[in-house]
């Protein structure tokens, strides 16, 4: 989000290099890990689809042509709905019910295979992979979006679990995403050293930098969920994996 871009250096590819070079230099036990959900997918066309079909289900034409361009800050299905036409405060009338409709699709197996990619994240996940070093994605997706979300992967092209990258996902969907994240760390130390590891969400990157002070900590100036967390020194911003 925009608030980060200040923190992306002139030279920010730089830091996606050296995660290669340290990949190259740590063969098969070094791990990298990936966050997915604006990480390295881009999950607006999800948000847009929701919003289509809200507007189809309360017949309502404007939301009906609802694009990803018309998410101007983030998640903020209110801010879609004002730049799609609406009013501000009709916008905001239809908040709660909008949000239960949007919660009842966004988790699903279904909804997450409409995702692309961010820039540049197929071909930089299979340089990852050609250093032997491995691959982890650690996602706050809960076990019942696995069968959408590798059908994503595939179809972005992105690195398959069981061909270089593994998936670890959410148990159950009610359970929260940083206390998983964090017991994700001990099994990750289990798995091999972990060389970097990139998420949108300044909690989540700030957690690694603090439990494994030797990796590179890569935060994704894209979006997150809007809490006031400030990043560690120790965090690096890029703004894609295009370079």
């Amino acid at each position: 989000m925009t608030e980060f871009a200040h923190r992306i250096a002139v030279d920010w590819h730089r830091t996606l290099e050296q995660v290669l070079e340290r990949a190259r230099a740590a063969g098969p036990k070094g791990l990298v890990i990936f966050d997915l959900d604006s990480t390295v997918f881009d999950n607006l066309p999800r948000q847009a689809r929701i919003v289509r079909e809200y507007g189809q289900h309360k017949h309502l034409e404007a939301l009906e042509a609802c694009q990803p361009f018309h998410f101007t800050s983030g998640w903020d299905l209110t801010g879609a709905l004002v730049a799609l036409g609406l009013p501000p405060d009709e916008a905001e009338g239809h908040q709660k019910e909008l949000k239960r409709f949007w919660g009842a699709r966004f988790f699903t197996s279904d909804y997450c295979r409409d995702d692309i990619e961010i820039v540049g994240a197929p071909r930089y996940l299979h340089e990852v992979v050609k250093t032997k070093a491995r691959i982890v994605y650690v996602t706050g997706r809960h076990e019942g979006m696995r069968e959408g979300t590798v059908a994503c992967l595939a179809k972005c092209r992105m690195v398959l679990p069981g061909e270089g990258a593994q998936l670890l996902m959410k148990p159950k969907e009610v359970q929260d995403d940083d206390a998983f994240k964090r017991t994700a760390h001990p099994l990750l130390a289990e798995l091999g050293t972990v060389l970097a590891a990139f998420d949108n969400e300044p909690r989540h990157v700030n957690d690694y930098a603090l439990r494994f002070t030797d990796a590179l900590a890569v935060h994704l100036a894209t979006d997150h969920s809007g809490r006031p967390v400030k990043l560690q020194d120790a965090v690096v911003s890029v703004p894609h994996f295009a370079y």
